[in-house]
């Protein structure tokens, strides 16, 4: 498939399959004679995990452990067996250099995912947290400011200018 299509399929913009490739979080696709990029079902499975991991909160950076995490899987519908199955000529040297040693999925492997999981699940609930502080502050605010008035005495922008109303 073009990469037009892999792109409608996954649910991305063009122009992050081409970023996720420079990233090496994609491997490059093989051309056609014409030079046309070619994709298969394995690349369509690939940026689905990675726009479903993005979509939780995680960083590429996160996303490419989980991604070297599972490579070696026995599961051939793994979203990231299409690296280790793909003759080494469609890979450009520079992006196998760059691509996590292939090994096979162990019980530490996928403790180490349900850490990374756990560690964005507090990154939320902080984020969580910070929120509902700046919710029932905004809250506190609007319930005191009348919404009339001169500007100096609004407990608003008395709050952000840090002084208090009089």
């Amino acid at each position: 498939m073009s990469i037009g299509q892999l792109a409608q399929q996954a649910g991305v913009a063009i122009d992050t399959v081409r970023y996720y490739e420079r990233s090496a979080l994609l491997a490059p696709a093989g051309r056609l004679a014409s030079g046309y990029r070619r994709y298969g079902s394995a690349e369509v499975k690939r940026l689905r995990f990675i726009r479903r991991a993005k979509a939780l909160g995680f960083s590429l950076e996160d996303i490419r452990e989980l991604l070297s995490l599972g490579e070696g899987c026995t599961d051939p519908s793994s979203p990231d067996t299409h690296l280790s199955s793909r003759p080494k000529g469609e890979i450009p040297a520079r992006t196998r250099r760059s691509l996590p040693a292939v090994e096979m999925t162990t019980w530490s492997d996928v403790a180490a995912v349900k850490r990374a999981a756990q560690r964005r699940l507090a990154d939320v609930e902080a984020r969580i947290a910070e929120l509902e502080r700046m919710r029932d502050g905004l809250r506190t605010l609007v319930a005191a400011c009348p919404g009339h008035g001169r500007a100096e005495a609004c407990p608003i922008l008395n709050a952000l200018a840090g002084e208090d109303a009089e």
